[in-house]
């Protein structure tokens, strides 16, 4: 009798990945920084072997994008999106068009493309994972979108305070242009606290009216990339991040228990960058060549300068 092959094994090699894995889970670790670990481990090929990265990563990804959903006040982004609706509302589309155009002249990988530009409209890695499964994008697609909008959140922490100090903006005004320019909720968060606690407010409560964007972009790029198929299968992540959001809204007094999901979903996020960085190495990196950090730079100066000229003139 013959007894089937375990599907995973553990060795000992593989424990430097693993622990680095649950480090990920910690405060400590940001974003930026997990992604940064899991190419390290990657290039020294200390990634385990028989482990299925894109296929796990994909589950996890859609797993915190459900969580987050509990960490969207739906009213206080609705109060906060009636000032800023028609910036976040032009800014998100122009990035989306303007990403479109740019993807065909660079001749570069459409999805991948598609996926800098989202991340770049809404918000950042979040939009990414969101938007990737609709459009079935592959985990070099994903790694590589991810990585570039990374970049620039890393770069965004230092830069947008001195430039806000540099137009001397009120809290208000940083906060809004923060929360419009920067990709990721954390770098957002991370910029506009650095300015002042008004600026943090401001930021935050706008980025939530942002990212409620991931739900009718995702059902875009659904249809977008299904072809001429007339029957467009519902991401089940988006079903459920909608039921969150609704759940939060509608049963209010759970929300200490909303509140650690968040959390949990957005260390789930990180320890996820973690293996999506794991499956990027220095080869791949040189066949993509420059052109998808080209594209991420270019959307990004121009919804960082047309933004900033916006808030300085109004």
């Amino acid at each position: 009798m013959q007894f089937a092959k375990k599907p995973f094994a553990f060795h000992k090699a593989d424990l430097p990945f693993y622990l680095i894995a649950l480090v990920c889970f910690l405060p400590i670790v940001s974003s930026p920084v997990a992604l940064i670990l899991g190419f390290t481990l990657a290039s020294l090929g200390l990634i385990p072997e028989k482990l299925n990265l894109a296929s796990f990563t994909k589950k996890l990804l859609a797993y915190s994008i459900v969580g987050l959903g509990f960490g969207i006040n739906l009213s206080e982004a609705i109060t906060a999106s009636q000032q800023g609706l028609g910036i976040i509302v032009s800014s998100i589309f122009c990035t989306l068009i303007l990403g479109t155009i740019l993807t065909r002249l660079f001749k570069l990988d459409v999805k991948t493309g598609h996926l800098i530009a989202s991340g770049t409209a809404i918000c950042g890695g979040s939009a990414i994972a969101a938007v990737a499964p609709a459009i079935n994008a592959k985990d070099e697609q994903i790694s590589l979108a991810l990585a570039t909008v990374f970049v620039l959140n890393s770069v965004a922490l230092f830069i947008f305070p001195a430039i806000g100090h540099l137009f001397e903006m009120s809290q208000h005004a940083f906060g809004t242009w923060a929360a419009i320019a920067i990709h990721d909720t954390s770098s957002v968060v991370g910029a506009a606290g650095a300015y002042g606690d008004e600026a943090l407010k401001t930021a935050t409560t706008l980025k939530l009216a942002r990212a409620l964007w991931i739900i009718p972009i995702a059902f875009l790029s659904a249809l977008m990339f299904k072809g001429d198929s007339k029957k467009i299968a519902i991401p089940y992540f988006i079903v459920f991040y909608c039921v969150a959001i609704a759940i939060a809204h509608l049963l209010p007094q759970l929300g200490d228990l909303y509140s650690l999901i968040f959390l949990a979903s957005k260390r789930l996020l990180v320890v996820c960058l973690f293996l999506i960085g794991s499956g990027i190495t220095v080869q791949k990196l040189r066949a993509s060549g420059a052109k998808p950090l080209v594209l991420g730079i270019l959307l990004w100066i121009a919804i960082g300068g047309s933004s900033l000229t916006y808030i300085l003139m109004s």
